[in-house]
């Protein structure tokens, strides 16, 4: 008898979707195809033992003699009933066995991508096999339609079909109307100083008398708006970095639509260095400082390589917040490398001309079945409750679409890996080599990221030519970079040393973990590294580049059609 608990389910957040279905279909779709796609990693010989093992305990469970236990940390079965009602603890202990048996039956190790696609598809079966996903065999469900004498089932599937209706058959994560852009969500005091047809550049007001002479250009990702890094007062990067004399400047992406199609990387490239023209020029800086969030550190690092090739040493310092460069460190998103999904991907957002902000948005969810896709199920169609109301989950919601010329781009540099291999990624033209970066730069991971496991991040430091630092926070991909002081849930590990190791548990083991956020960190490396100290300009933008629009801008608004 093998004794089975909820460890052998994988509990942390590597839960995701492969190449399961269309990037918009719902759960109930979502379960047919993960039960279709099983075929192509199935391991018949090790599902057939697998099978006479579930029938052995299956049969245990069923007399009363199993020893699987159900874990009361799986806040999915922490309903006493688990433990205490005959027949709810043989459910809980025949789908644990079960999903034993699903993990034996199609994982292989023939490489690290077809390890992680085992684990997605694995995780993606069991996540939906789960008894705590259908009413009657849900006992907390079950308690709160007694409860409120069915009135939480009338609430729940009202909720359904309005899902169904207006959010291609996924549950909502949040309520549409709790948080407003401009009024709850970046609402920290600045300016459109520059727009062109690609972005607007947002200045932020300084909230201190002395600011340093040398900006920061933060560059956002686009496949999400902005606004997460000002999130809202007391969360905000931008306020933090203002109010310590940081000048703040910071992307803003222009949400395309069909008829932006043609953008690809030379086109975002292009506009970003109108940015760094006006950025200097408004400050009255001969250079400046840069920061990439995610893909925005992919798209900050195509310039750089540019503008080193081009001999333009306008950047000083750079930062990387939760980036990935090398795509052939084993991360959950490499199981999506395949010339059969590539070609699939690209095609489907050439037909439409973008690739839309909710399908990527219903990927990731999938990525994170139990999180992102099965509670949310549960909390507003089996418990009746309505929506949390939760800021990051609100911008989070607020998706945006990627061009399709971008998109391609990012598909070929996901299939090609061009970074750690100089020169063979050319951006209008000039060969990307980031050994040639000179500048000092500081490199940002998090211990639960997903998307971009810290490992794979540390690996920036090894492919940059200067000096890095590196600094590892707590939480995921998000909750990491909205992490102000004042959180005591926050911490961070840090070794100060400017030559990290190549071996990043090295690094680790050297590494000192600090309570409090990585914003202080991080400020404490780059003041030293943004110039002499000066009065705080009295307006935002110059006469060359006048303030247009009052943060957060005109571009986070546009919801083009499709």
């Amino acid at each position: 008898m093998r004794n089975f608990t909820t460890n052998t389910i994988k509990q942390q957040n590597q839960l995701g979707a492969g190449r399961i279905g269309a990037a918009g279909a719902g759960p109930v779709t979502r379960a047919r195809d993960a039960l279709a796609a099983a075929y192509e990693l199935f391991d018949a010989s090790a599902a057939r033992e697998e099978s006479r093992e579930l029938a052995r305990d299956l049969i245990d469970i069923l007399r009363g003699n199993s020893d699987i236990t159900i874990d009361p940390k799986d806040k999915r079965f922490q309903d006493p009933a688990w433990r205490e009602n005959p027949f709810f603890r043989r459910l809980g202990q025949a789908y644990f066995a079960l999903c034993e048996a699903v993990e034996h039956s199609i994982h292989t190790e023939k490489n690290w991508r077809d390890h992680e696609r085992a684990e997605i598809l694995s995780d993606l079966i069991t996540s939906t096999l789960s008894p705590t996903n259908l009413l009657f065999t849900n006992p907390t469900a079950l308690r709160r339609a007694r409860e409120t004498r069915g009135k939480s089932v009338l609430i729940g599937l009202k909720n359904f079909v309005e899902d169904v209706r207006h959010n291609g058959g996924m549950p909502r994560h949040v309520d549409r109307d709790a948080f407003v852009v401009g009024k709850d969500l970046g609402i920290s005091p600045g300016a459109v100083v520059f727009r062109n047809e690609v972005l607007e550049i947002i200045q932020y007001k300084p909230q201190c008398k002395k600011v340093y002479k040398r900006p920061i250009l933060v560059m956002s990702p686009q496949i999400n708006k902005f606004y997460f890094m000002d999130l809202a007062p007391g969360k905000s990067f931008v306020e933090y970095a203002s109010k310590h004399g940081v000048q703040v400047f910071v992307v803003s992406w222009r949400n395309p639509g069909k008829q932006h199609a043609h953008w690809n990387f030379d086109t975002y490239v292009a506009a970003l260095l109108e940015a760094v023209d006006a950025v200097c020029d408004i400050t009255n800086s001969r250079d400046l400082n840069t920061m990439g969030f995610c893909a925005g550190g992919i798209t900050m690092s195509a310039m750089l390589g540019y503008m080193a090739d081009q001999g333009d040493n306008r950047v000083n310092a750079i930062c990387y917040a939760v980036t990935l460069l090398d795509f052939d460190v084993p991360t959950m998103v490499g199981a999506l490398n395949s010339e059969h999904v590539l070609e699939q991907s690209k095609k489907n957002s050439r037909k439409k001309g973008v690739l839309e902000g909710k399908d990527l948005k219903s990927l990731f969810a999938w990525f994170r079945p139990n999180d992102l896709v099965w509670g949310f199920w549960v909390n507003n169609y089996l418990m009746g409750n309505a929506p949390p109301k939760f800021d990051i989950l609100s911008w989070n919601n607020d998706s945006t679409n990627l061009p399709a010329g971008l998109h391609n781009d990012f598909l070929n540099m996901f299939s090609d890996n061009p970074f750690p291999n100089p020169g063979r990624l050319k951006v209008m033209g000039s060969p990307v080599d980031l050994g040639r970066l000179k500048m000092d730069a500081f490199v940002t991971g998090a211990i639960t990221d997903h998307l971009t496991p810290w490992k794979a991040c540390y690996r920036t430091t090894q492919l940059l030519g200067g000096d890095s630092r590196f600094l590892l926070s707590n939480a995921g991909h998000v909750a990491s970079l909205v992490n102000p002081p004042g959180n005591p849930k926050a911490s961070y590990f840090r070794y100060d040393t400017d030559n990290p190791p190549a071996d990043p548990d090295k690094w680790l083991e050297q590494a000192r973990e600090e309570q409090g956020s990585w914003w202080e960190y991080w400020l404490e490396w780059i003041q030293p590294r943004s110039g002499e100290q000066k009065n705080a300009p009295r307006k935002l933008g110059n006469k060359k580049y006048p303030a247009l629009d009052p943060a957060p801008g005109t571009y986070v608004f546009e919801e083009p059609k499709i």
